[in-house]
């Protein structure tokens, strides 16, 4: 995704040795990863939200409140959800063709799988259960094809690639009394990328680039040749498909993007997702202008209740801003999994939940 994106860390006029400093640091990982809190781990920069999310247990009686809040997800889809029982609610027309395999699938039953299916080179495959972009992979060659089959060791799904330019994590929820919801948050993703200058290698681009030095080790791993090519002034190289923060994704805040058409456009399609109320839909589109007139968009995933309003981790975002609006949805949260308890939709008991946790557990042991 090609997005302009302003310098993340405008210099002004100084010193040559003061630039010497600041360059030094702007591009020092551990200084990038303790001063730009986008990169500090989910537990620290979670931390001060147990308290409220201690406070919503107290209100609503029930530390798994949450799992009311979407009725036909698992766990409400906090957590260990699967994808394609997901994809099971949401109508064909809206999402990429995309159908799960079993791990032991062996590469000839999966070619001829692919060629019923209508699909060829490249494809998307991601675990059935997983998150942070664990394991998703674009399949352009049947080298790339034979290794993720040597690693998956859980049921995986198979996914038609959508070459559309724009990705977007687009934030809906309506209250289950009401007819129309909301459109809270919208996150614009921009790859993974370097941009040449004609002289240094893409290896040192990366190297430059505090973001895209996190990832030298992974990019190196898959794309070996890349790193010593120098690519012109100007050019863009990509260094991960995969749009998630993990994979070196920068998150970029599009509410001003949000208007009445783009809110009806969701309350459309939530409408005919039974049992959906709170969470973020992953989409491609060709524009966000087809996405105003619902054309030329493709949903890739749907997250429920572990959803986050991803607008939040625009480089230089308010921290304190970005407190405000987690708090505002875990509130939302709370209050429609309250009104769908008053419809009779129970919370998991505290068992059903330590059971469900276990589970999940089980499972993450299983994918290591």
């Amino acid at each position: 995704m090609n997005i302009a994106v302003e310098n993340e860390n405008p210099v002004q006029e100084a010193p040559t040795q003061k630039k010497t400093l600041y360059g030094r640091l702007s591009t020092n990982v551990v200084w990038t990863k303790i001063f730009r809190w986008e990169f500090w781990p989910f537990s620290v920069f979670y931390f001060p939200v147990m308290f409220y999310w201690a406070w919503l247990s107290l209100k609503t009686r029930s530390f798994f409140f949450f799992t009311a809040s979407n009725p036909s997800i698992e766990f409400g889809g906090m957590l260990g959800e699967s994808k394609d029982k997901i994809f099971n609610l949401i109508p064909d027309q809206y999402i990429p063709k995309t159908y799960k395999l079993n791990p032991n699938v062996d590469r000839e039953s999966f070619v001829e799988r692919l060629k019923m299916e209508g699909l060829d080179y490249p494809f998307i495959l991601k675990p059935d259960i997983g998150e942070r972009g664990w394991m998703v992979e674009l399949i352009k060659s049947k080298h790339e094809l034979n290794e993720y089959l040597e690693r998956i060791q859980v049921d995986f799904l198979v996914q038609e690639y959508v070459p559309y330019e724009l990705e977007l994590g687009v934030f809906y929820y309506r209250y289950p009394n009401c007819d129309h919801g909301t459109v809270s948050s919208i996150v614009m993703k921009d790859m993974l990328s370097v941009t040449g200058d004609g002289v240094r290698t893409t290896a040192d681009l990366m190297t430059a680039d505090a973001r895209a030095k996190m990832h030298l080790e992974a990019v190196a791993s898959k794309y070996p040749d890349l790193l010593g090519q120098v690519p012109k002034r100007g050019e863009k190289v990509e260094l991960n498909p995969i749009g998630n923060h993990s994979r070196g994704t920068t998150f970029l805040n599009g509410n001003h993007l949000i208007d009445s058409r783009l809110i009806k456009v969701f309350d459309r399609i939530s409408a005919a997702i039974d049992g959906f109320y709170f969470g973020r839909y992953d989409l491609r589109c060709r524009s966000v202008e087809d996405l105003y007139h619902g054309e030329h968009f493709k949903i890739l995933e749907l997250n429920g209740a572990g959803a986050e309003p991803a607008h939040i981790y625009q480089p230089g975002f308010s921290l304190i801003q970005a407190y405000k609006d987690i708090i505002h949805h875990l509130k939302v949260l709370a209050d429609i999994s309250m009104l769908n308890k008053k419809k009779g939709i129970p919370y998991y008991s505290f068992r059903q939940g330590l059971k469900e946790i276990k589970k999940i557990r089980k499972y993450n042991q299983q994918k290591n």
